[in-house]
């Protein structure tokens, strides 16, 4: 009688049925702790019924959680619509005062025509809108054209602009501001901060050249030289480099070098 070779189709190497339960509710495979959820329904309904009695004992806590969402979302879109609004209404009320202020009419710009609002009321009224921001630079160059250095400090410390080159302006009108009162070092530092706002060929060079006159009057004949070497290093053909190239050494025979 010969042999039957065990290969993987022989009886022997053959899978073997597994025995079926007698209950064919219950599970023929093992319960598997990786997955309780899916593998034991009893987990699964212990959980909901845990999830329902925390639901239950915290409610309040619940609902006034969701209450707290709900008021903030309306809230920050009644803030959005209100000030939207209040900008629209700013820019129409200094829109008389702007055609003052390009007209050279400072004081008009600044006070209003008893009919329109001036740069002043538009800047306090509209505060925190684009409009009021707007306002307050206007106001800023009429002050300093009035001669209110104070005023115009404050006015344009309270401005900010996305845009690179009118913020770098800002900072150089407070350097003006500044060395109108005297203050030399603050005006060095506000047309530093000019010249490097968006560093560009076309003002970097002037604010430098600013900022190294306000360093002499300063007194601080070393950083009038960084100042000078700086237009000759990273602005050699602009227009300042001339005057650069003749109150460095100047400058530098007053530092002691």
């Amino acid at each position: 009688m010969s042999k039957i070779p065990n290969t993987r189709n022989s009886p022997l190497n053959r899978p073997q049925p597994q025995p079926v339960p007698a209950d064919p509710n219950q599970p023929t495979g093992e319960y598997s702790p990786e997955h309780p959820l899916f593998e034991d329904p009893d987990a699964l309904a212990t959980r909901l019924v845990e999830s329902e009695d925390f639901l239950r004992r915290n409610k309040n806590v619940l609902l006034g959680v969701l209450t707290l969402v709900v008021l903030a979302v309306v809230g920050a879109f009644g803030y959005y619509t209100w000030r939207t609004s209040q900008d629209e209404k700013g820019q129409a009320a200094m829109f008389q005062a702007v055609n003052y202020w390009e007209a050279d009419s400072m004081k008009k710009a600044m006070k209003g025509d008893g009919q329109y609002d001036g740069l002043e009321a538009v800047a306090a009224e509209y505060s925190g809108t684009k409009a009021g921001n707007l306002a307050n630079f206007y106001a800023g160059v009429a002050s300093l054209k009035e001669g209110q250095y104070q005023a115009a400090i404050d006015y344009l410390e309270d401005f900010s602009s996305d845009d690179l080159l009118v913020q770098a302006r800002a900072y150089s009108l407070l350097g003006d501001a500044n060395m109108e009162l005297n203050k030399y070092k603050e005006a060095a530092d506000f047309y530093n901060k000019a010249a490097n706002h968006n560093a560009n060929e076309f003002f970097s060079a002037g604010y430098l050249l600013k900022e190294a006159t306000a360093r002499e009057m300063a007194k601080d004949y070393s950083g009038a030289v960084t100042a000078y070497d700086k237009i000759l290093t990273d602005y050699q053909n602009s227009a300042e480099a001339a005057e650069a190239k003749q109150f460095k050494a100047r400058a530098e025979g007053l530092a002691g070098k």
